[in-house]
């Protein structure tokens, strides 16, 4: 059983190659982003009330579950909080993931594929077997990130410009696909990575 950590910045196709690992190989699937979620949506969970600390009430929605949309538009502008809010993400999320891991080790399957945006600095590039990153021209993520989060393109340019570029990825990982958003060529891809690994 190896596995898998898939990274890259926003937009460039992380979660398409983990659904494809998912449905094309003997695999189970963990996707950082749907495992903070969750744990936002648990208003009894340390995570939650640890974010709601950090940024206080004007991030809650009237039945008071937490307003990701406001907490993104203010991560995005303030570099300390988002430090801060990626050190708890660190902390509570890997833990989570971590545990998820342990838990379907013994299990029957061949791979399983970690969906991480922050896999290097999370440092849960030293439980994968192997680090794929996924990237793409910037148009094309743009596009991606506006049609995903429903935003514009000057604010997901805005998203992309704090994060790290293709250039990081490409260097750290062990294997580095190039979306061009044909998925036809993301299973080739993918094929061609399973087959040496």
């Amino acid at each position: 059983m190896k596995v898998l950590g898939i990274t890259g910045p926003s937009g460039a196709g992380k979660t398409t190659l983990n659904t494809l690992l998912g449905k094309n190989y003997n695999s189970y699937t963990i996707d950082a982003d749907e495992v903070a979620r969750k744990l936002t949506q648990d208003m009894n969970s340390d995570y939650f009330k640890e974010m709601v600390k950090l940024f206080g009430n004007e991030v809650l929605k009237e039945n008071g579950e937490l307003d990701r949309k406001k907490v993104a538009s203010i991560i995005y502008k303030n570099k300390e909080i988002r430090r801060a809010l990626n050190k708890l993400t660190f902390y509570y999320v890997v833990k989570e993931i971590n545990q998820e891991v342990e838990d379907n080790k013994n299990k029957n399957y061949e791979y399983i594929g970690i969906d991480v945006p922050l896999l290097y600095e999370a440092k849960m590039e030293t439980i994968c077997d192997y680090v794929i990153a996924v990237v793409a021209e910037d148009e094309e993520k743009i596009s991606r990130i506006c049609k995903r989060d429903n935003i514009s393109p000057e604010v997901a340019k805005q998203r992309l410009e704090i994060q790290n570029n293709n250039e990081f990825f490409v260097q750290k990982a062990d294997f580095v696909i190039h979306n061009d958003g044909e998925i036809e060529k993301l299973e080739k891809s993918l094929k061609e990575i399973i087959e040496k690994i």
